[in-house]
């Protein structure tokens, strides 16, 4: 009964038709994760229709998926030699190079798919991911923002660029200007100016930069050494250090880490830590935050925690942008509570004894633009409630304007 019933079974599918077979073969492999069967499926359904090309891709990706490369690589090939530049083949076999640390190879295959169809998608994402594998950072952020100028709302190639951006500046120059008004606290504005240096190196971008300051009508500099070195396709870190040069008004010491993560579905999660020191003993502030791509918006959710001995200083800000072009075109609205010890304005107020019990409410809007790529204007606002004593409160206002020239 068994045989006859393995024999109806065979001859039922010697009278299927190729694309039913096609369908059987995607149900096999989608629904049911059974690849074997899928594979022979797709090679019966080639025997009937050896120019079937959808199924000949498809049966190349279950042998990717199989881990089976070469005889994907067999079934690509014959497709690409048929139908030179064929979109999907291209897309199929250079994501198996891919994935295969085979990335030149996987770049010529794409570029020669993008010759018939430059304005694939697909094919244009694989290739800034393959550049950047590659280390050619110029040429993988070209090409995700020319991804972008035909799908702004790719959510994908949106985190990507911002992935490129962070690892991978080129070289920059830049230089910023921050004003403070109070309207009780002091009678005299803060101003804050500081001028940066980056460079993209091997292990990634490296940043130095000098900080002038005036406050409470004493001057004060500062320098600054960040880094944001690569560590694999998932992780890359934020390592940073300073010292003030003169005055009182920032820290002796500073310093940071952040590991993070470039999680699936356009998540980015962080972790790590901040130090200040101002002559005494060491403010420890821990920080976490996970990021979101949403087609052209980015939102960020972040925490610092702050312990002392009987209790935990709260910082929280949500930051909300909005991309109207590359990775330095969009607008920003964050909403906050507490003190930030990477803001270079307010972070003096962990010198205050007790910064734990002051509690303060922000909002900041910023607006960045390039001019021809290689020119980028910022300029920014804030609005800050600051309790400085118990019960006692004040606006602190800030404007700032930045230029940055990319080279």
């Amino acid at each position: 009964m068994l045989v006859f019933c393995l024999s109806f079974s065979l001859h039922a599918q010697q009278e299927m038709t190729s694309d039913e077979l096609f369908q059987k073969a995607r149900t096999e492999a989608f629904d049911n994760d059974n690849y074997p069967e899928a594979i022979r499926l797709s090679r019966l359904a080639l025997e009937k229709s050896p120019d079937y090309t959808d199924i000949r891709i498809f049966l190349g990706r279950l042998y990717t998926w199989s881990d089976q490369p070469e005889l994907a690589r067999q079934e690509f090939e014959e497709v690409l030699a048929k139908n030179p530049g064929h979109e999907d083949g291209s897309f199929a076999y250079g994501s198996l190079e891919y994935w295969n640390d085979q990335s030149d190879k996987a770049l010529q295959i794409v570029n020669n798919g993008l010759e018939v169809h430059p304005k694939s998608q697909n094919l244009l994402l694989l290739k800034a991911k393959v550049l950047k594998d590659l280390k050619r950072f110029p040429e993988a952020n070209t090409t995700v923002n020319q991804l972008l100028k035909i799908n702004p709302k790719l959510t994908e190639a949106r985190s990507l660029l911002q992935s490129i951006k962070n690892v991978s500046a080129n070289n920059e120059i830049g230089i910023d200007y921050e004003y403070t008004y109070f309207d009780k606290r002091f009678e005299d504005p803060w101003h804050l100016a500081g001028i940066d240096y980056s460079r993209a190196t091997k292990i990634g971008t490296i940043i130095g930069r000098f900080n002038y300051g005036n406050r409470f009508t004493n001057s004060g500099s500062q320098f600054i050494v960040e880094a944001y070195p690569s560590i694999s396709e998932t992780f890359y870190a934020y390592v940073s250090g300073g010292v003030m040069i003169s005055g009182s008004i920032f820290p002796d010491y500073r310093a940071g880490f952040s590991l993070y993560a470039n999680l699936p579905a356009s998540f980015e999660g962080e972790v790590g830590f901040r130090m200040l020191n101002f002559g005494g003993d060491n403010t420890w502030i821990y920080t976490a935050s996970v990021g979101k791509y949403v087609s052209n918006f980015w939102f960020n959710l972040r925490t610092y925690q702050t312990p002392s001995n009987d209790r935990v200083s709260q910082s929280y800000s949500l930051t909300t942008r909005y991309y109207f072009g590359g990775a330095d075109d969009f607008l920003s609205l964050r909403l906050g509570t507490g003190i930030s010890p990477d803001n270079e304005s307010n972070n003096i107020l962990y010198n205050d004894g007790n910064p734990y019990n002051l509690k303060s409410h922000n909002v900041t809007l910023d607006y960045r633009f390039t001019v021809k790529n290689s020119n980028i204007f910022f300029i920014s606002g804030s609005l800050q409630n600051q309790e400085y004593q118990q019960n006692t409160r004040g606006n602190q206002i800030s404007g700032s304007l930045g230029y940055i020239k990319r080279f």
